[in-house]
């Protein structure tokens, strides 16, 4: 049985109300995917998100979430808020969320637990910076973070993950075929349950995604900016089914 394929896209701080015109266009031009397709808004979209989709195969999920059910957490959000929402996913351990709030492997995984706890699939993500990378520290850096962000009970149904090299996150750069191959055929061997999607995020595109959905054990990617455009994140979404 081939592997379940997913097309996600991260706005990240991006997005107002007139934007849901590019997702009723994507739902509309792509009405049976036959990959998953994923959008994750800002946490004020996510509602209305939710409704203009409602009877299309879009999934929305959130950017972040609080290790904490509630409480006093000002300006936080919880997974069970990103349900109540209609989130199904969210993305936990993002090298944004990594560099500019310092989360570690350890709060990484406590958000696991907290999504999973609200049945949500948690998309973990994991990268090496330029200077890890120079280093030769590209597989250490990924594998203590797969083995640390990861809580026990990790399977298909409920994790998915994406390798996202910082040094291509929205620079335009992207690694060559055989760096994307590395680091994806290490976690296929070391990921906790082997049918586990292994998404590709870091300046993916029209022009390249193809490319890198031909490449092995790349079950899908997780787009930035390509993915505001119906146009652009409908291209990347036809690239996967065809790949």
């Amino acid at each position: 049985m081939s592997r379940r394929k997913l097309a996600a896209g991260n706005w990240k701080m991006n997005g107002l109300t007139a934007q849901l015109d590019e997702v009723r266009a994507l739902a509309a031009a792509h009405p049976a995917p036959s990959v998953g397709v994923l959008l994750c808004p800002p946490a004020t979209l996510l509602a209305p998100m939710a409704q203009a989709l409602r009877g299309s195969a879009v999934t929305l999920g959130g950017q972040d979430c609080h290790a904490a059910a509630k409480g006093a957490h000002t300006g936080d959000i919880s997974a069970a808020m990103l349900a109540d929402a209609g989130a199904t996913h969210v993305i936990l351990g993002h090298s944004e969320r990594r560099a500019d709030h310092g989360e570690g492997n350890a709060e990484v995984a406590a958000k696991v637990r907290a999504a999973w706890a609200q049945g949500l699939i948690a998309v973990v993500c994991l990268g090496e910076t330029e200077g890890q990378r120079d280093a030769g520290e590209t597989l250490a850096v990924i594998g203590a973070q797969l083995a640390g962000s990861l809580p026990d009970g990790a399977t298909a149904d409920n994790t998915v993950i994406a390798y996202e090299p910082v040094w291509a996150i929205g620079t335009g750069r992207t690694p060559d075929g055989g760096q994307i191959a590395e680091v994806h055929a290490f976690l296929r061997k070391n990921a906790p349950d082997p049918a586990m999607m292994l998404l590709y995020g870091g300046s993916v595109n029209p022009t390249n995604a193809s490319d890198i959905f031909a490449i092995a054990d790349v079950d899908g990617a997780l787009v930035g900016g390509a993915s505001l455009k119906a146009a652009d994140f409908g291209q990347i979404v036809t690239a996967l089914e065809q790949a």
